[in-house]
C-alpha cells in the first residue's frame, strides 16, 4: 500500500508571511490537521492544527486585548511553524510511515513527489487505514489467537477449521508481539456467518488459544 492512494491529496497549503489568525481560520472550518508552508514552490514549514488552535486558546484564556491584537496582526506562520519537517515519498509505503512516524514521534507528514509537495499524510489516514484492515463499518466477528509460531501451512489450518465451524474467513493478520524480530505473533482473524462462540470453540479444540474474541452485535440481534 502507498502512501499516494491513503494521502489527503492537493491539501491547502499557507506562505510563511501569513498572518497565524488566518491559517486559524482555515483550521477551524476545515478538517485538515496540518498545512504545508509553501514559498516559491518550496517546501518551508509544517504548521499543526494542534499548535495553532494551543496559541487561540491562549489568547482567548488571557482576555488581554494587547494579546489578542497581536495574535490578530502581526503574529505570522513563520513564528510558529515547524521548520524543516519531515517529509515522505507519495511512493513510500504506509509500513515505512508508520515506522517513521513512531521513530520520530510525529503525527503529519508532507507528501513529496518530484520536489514538490501532493499532499498530507497524517494520524487520520492511518486510523482509517486500520479501520479498513479491521473491518470497523463491516459486520465481522473475530477471534484472537494467543501469541504463536507462524510457520508454512499455519494460517491454512486456522482458515480450515474457522471454515468448518460454518463461517467464512474474510481476513486474518499476524501481529508481531514485542519487540522486532519476536518469532511469536498473534492471529486475528475476521469472519462472517458463525458465533465467535462457536470459532472459538472449534480452535480450541484444535489446541489454539483464544485470547480475545469479538462478536458481530448486528448478528446477535438478527439471531435473536
Amino acid at each position: 500500500m502507498l502512501v499516494r492512494n491513503w494521502m489527503k491529496a492537493t491539501p491547502a497549503t499557507v506562505t510563511g508571511d501569513m498572518l497565524l489568525s488566518e491559517a486559524n481560520h482555515i483550521f477551524s472550518e476545515t478538517s485538515v490537521v496540518a498545512l504545508p508552508v509553501v514559498e516559491d514552490g518550496r517546501l518551508r514549514g509544517l504548521l499543526t492544527r494542534t499548535n495553532c488552535l494551543r496559541a487561540a486558546h491562549h489568547v482567548a484564556r488571557t482576555q488581554s486585548p494587547d494579546e489578542f491584537a497581536f495574535f490578530s496582526t502581526q503574529l505570522r506562520v513563520r513564528d510558529l511553524m515547524v521548520r524543516n519537517p519531515a517529509t515522505v515519498q507519495a511512493d513510500d509505503t504506509m509500513e515505512s510511515v508508520l515506522q517513521k512516524g513512531q521513530e520520530l514521534q510525529v503525527g503529519q507528514f508532507p507528501v513529496m513527489d518530484k520536489g514538490e509537495v501532493v499532499g498530507v499524510i497524517s494520524a487520520n489516514e492511518i486510523f482509517a487505514l486500520a479501520a479498513h484492515f479491521l473491518g470497523a463499518f463491516e459486520r465481522r466477528s473475530g477471534v484472537t489467537l494467543a501469541p504463536m509460531a507462524i510457520v508454512p501451512g499455519t494460517m491454512a489450518r486456522v482458515t480450515d477449521i474457522v471454515e468448518k465451524a460454518g463461517a467464512e474467513v474474510v481476513a486474518i493478520y499476524p501481529i508481531a508481539c514485542g519487540k522486532p524480530g519476536n518469532a511469536l505473533k498473534k492471529l486475528i482473524v475476521r469472519f462472517h456467518g458463525s458465533s465467535a462462540a462457536a470459532v472459538s470453540a472449534a480452535l480450541e479444540a484444535a489446541g489454539y488459544a483464544v485470547i480475545e474474541s469479538v462478536e458481530d452485535a448486528q448478528a446477535i440481534a438478527k439471531a435473536a
